[in-house]
Parts: structure tokens; sequence; C-alpha cells
């Protein structure tokens, strides 16, 4: 394959046409690329703005011969894009990251594997493929968390279990599907490394982001010099640079931790962190370079698709991002969809929440997806709170949660 440079003027594609996708495209465009998406949603957030929309299935043979055709080089905006469609259009163009590399972020046994054969520490687990599988779980690993193999994201396709008692309700629930069954441990927080390495083995990477799930969605993410301890920083920056290097990775890769509490037997045995999973593209958790940083990972995916050279990014502003789930429009059934359709309502707006009044913070940067129907959990956009120190960015953020009648942090 020619690993040459692909200068602005090419067409770069993207398969999967959402945020994360629409995102890529806006940062491509403003490097004077031509764009083209595959998806099959015709009202897809990145096929409106793209260039070249092919409107067919990923793995659709006519839609990946014309992708083929019109790029000179593709990437993706999802794991579960089918990796045997990326392995077909990497017999004839670049693709980055490759499609071995996403097949194992597609699987969580797999990725298992690969972490530990990488060296880094992950939480005790179990595959389960079989009745056997359960009965031969030992009673150390409860309670833990039963997770699907394959296609779990957000929070989805996870069940937790007290005990050994549980297990077999809970595997039927989940359609007994291959499954990984790890033990659940005591975290002090969660955090995420966002690291580009490219054709030449050139990594670089962005400060650790600390980051709040709620519901198994992420709902905050802290990002500044100071939000952990640096030790810890510098660990996961480290164990996130060797993943990419030893599976040759070519792209923006994403790994989230967790930090164990000290003084635990967890904390003796394993280490302060474990690895919980990898994603091979940009992440929720790195929105805020877009607005934070002098080069965004969207920017940076573009260059590791293009074979262009990469730079360190410099974080110029403290930041806060908070995650803009479909709960927040007025009418939208929910329990946080209800307390935030009250703000907005109190605020005088029928249709929306209260974007005037957030805007009117300083340091406030809204980016919405484009998708016309907001719905219960979906990721409708994001907002990053900028300032100059991390205390200022904090108390913005907090007033936003409270315009918009979001759950303290």
């Amino acid at each position: 394959m020619n690993m040459r440079c692909h200068l602005p003027g090419s067409v770069l594609g993207v398969l999967g046409g959402g945020q994360l996708g629409r995102m890529f495209v806006h940062a491509a465009q403003a490097m004077g690329y031509a764009t083209a998406v595959l998806d099959p949603d015709p009202a897809s957030p990145a096929g409106l703005i793209a260039h070249h929309h092919i409107r067919t299935g990923y793995t659709d043979t006519v839609g990946l011969t014309e992708m083929a055709q019109r790029c000179a080089a593709v990437t993706t905006e999802f794991e579960n894009v089918p990796a045997s469609s990326m392995e077909t259009l990497g017999q004839s163009l670049p693709v980055r990251p490759a499609a071995q590399a996403v097949a194992v972020a597609q699987d969580r046994i797999l990725e298992k594997a690969q972490l530990c054969a990488c060296g880094v520490p992950v939480a005790p687990y179990v595959v389960v493929q079989s009745t056997d599988d359960l009965t031969a779980i030992e009673d150390a690993l409860f309670p833990g968390i039963l997770k699907t193999a394959r296609l779990g994201y957000d929070g989805k396709g996870q069940v937790r279990v007290m005990h050994s008692s549980q297990l077999a309700r809970a595997w039927e629930s989940l359609g007994r599907v291959p499954c990984v069954f790890e033990k659940a441990l005591p975290l002090d927080f969660e955090c995420s490394v966002l690291v580009a390495r490219g054709s030449d083995g050139c990594c670089v990477h962005y400060w650790p982001q600390r980051n709040v799930h709620d519901g198994g969605i992420l709902a905050v993410t802290r990002a500044y010099f100071g939000n952990m301890d640096a030790a810890i920083a510098h660990q996961v920056i480290a164990l996130t640079e060797t993943i990419a290097t030893k599976m040759n990775y070519v792209g923006v890769l994403c790994v989230e931790y967790f930090v164990l509490q000290a003084g635990t037997p967890e904390h003796a045995l394993l280490g302060a962190v474990v690895a919980n999973e990898m994603a091979p593209r940009p992440h929720n958790s790195g929105h805020y370079t877009i607005d934070a940083c002098d080069v965004s990972q969207f920017a940076l995916q573009v260059r590791t698709l293009a074979g262009l050279p990469l730079v360190q990014p410099r974080q110029h502003s403290a930041a806060v991002m908070l995650n803009l789930l479909g709960d927040l429009w007025p009418g939208v059934t929910s329990p946080q969809g209800a307390q935030a359709g009250a703000a907005a309502s109190e605020a005088g707006e029928t249709g929306s929440p209260p974007w005037d009044k957030v805007l009117a913070l300083p340091g406030a940067h809204l980016h919405l997806y484009g998708k016309p129907q907001p719905r219960p959990g979906r990721k409708m956009g994001h907002l990053t709170l900028t300032a100059p120190t991390a205390d200022q960015a904090n108390a913005t953020a907090l007033d936003a949660v409270h315009l918009l009648g979001l759950r303290e942090f």
C-alpha cells in the first residue's frame, strides 16, 4: 500500500454518519478536503454536510465500490461498522485504523485479550459462552458485571450481578450471547486518554480526561491539568501509547480506565488503574478539544488518515464538557427530561432548552448535532465551558447545569 500523504483537495471518506462523523467532516473541510460519508440514513448528521453521501448499508457492494472510487483514504466514526467492509476497502486504499484493530474493539473477548497481551492491567474476568462457563465462575468475582461481547455501548448490554444465583437469569436477559463477566471494583474515578498515532509510528496525546457517567452514558468531562494526580495521568498516557504501538495502530485511539480506591485489596492486587475498554476513533470525552486545544481530536483524525505530520496538541484553556441528551428537550418523557423541561418552561421556552441563557455564560461553546428528533438517552449535542482556570470552568459549568436542569456533578 502506498503510504504517501494525501494533501488537501483529496477526498477523505468516513463510514458512519453520526455526530462523530459530522465533526470529522467539519475538520476535514476546514483543512480543504472534500468528504464522502457512507451511511444508509438520508438524514444522518454527517451525510447532510458532506460533499458526497453514499446512502447504502455498510456491507453493500455498490456503496463500498463507490466509496473506494471516490476516496483517497477512509476511516470510521464508530466501532460497530462491519470490519469486513473495512477490510474490503483496505484492499484498494488506505483504511485507518485497520480492520483488524476495529475488529478487536468490537468484541470484548478479543479486546480483553489484546489489553492483556499489551501488558495492560484489566479487571479480573471470565469469558462466558456456555452454561458450564457460568457455573465455573468463582465466588471471589462477585459482585460483578455481565457484559455482552459485542454491540454493547453507553451502558447497554450490561447487567450487574450480585451473587452467583443471579447469573443464569442475567445471561438469559442478554440473550445467552457470548459475554464477559468481570469483577466490580472499588473506583475512585474514571478517566480516558486520547492518543493519535501516525503511519510513521509517531504518537501524540492529550492530558487525560476525568469523566462522570450517569446511567452508563458519559455526562461530564473535566479536562485540565490538575484534574487528577500527575503520576496517574502519566501512567495512563504511557499505557495508552503502549497499546497503540503494540497494535501497530494508525489513527485516533481512546482508552477508558478505572482508577481504583487506594488502600483496597483490589488496589494492592491490581495497582492504581485498570483498562476498561478502547474505542478505535475519536471519543465523546474528547469533544472539548475542539474549543480548548489548538489541534482537536478530529483534526488529528484527519492528519492520521491523510498521512500528514502529527504535532503534540496544546491545551490553551481549562474545560468542562457537558453531554446534552434528548432528555433535556421539553416534552421528552424521562425523569431527567421532566426536570429539564421544567427549567426550559420557566425560561419561557416551548420547543428547546434555554440556549439563549446558556450562551450568555462566558466561555460557552454549544455544539448541536443536527438530529431532528430528541429521545431519552439520545446524544443531541454537547456544551463545552472554557476558562483561564479550572475553578472558573467548573463554576460556569455549574451555572449551565442549573440553567438546563441537569444533575449537579
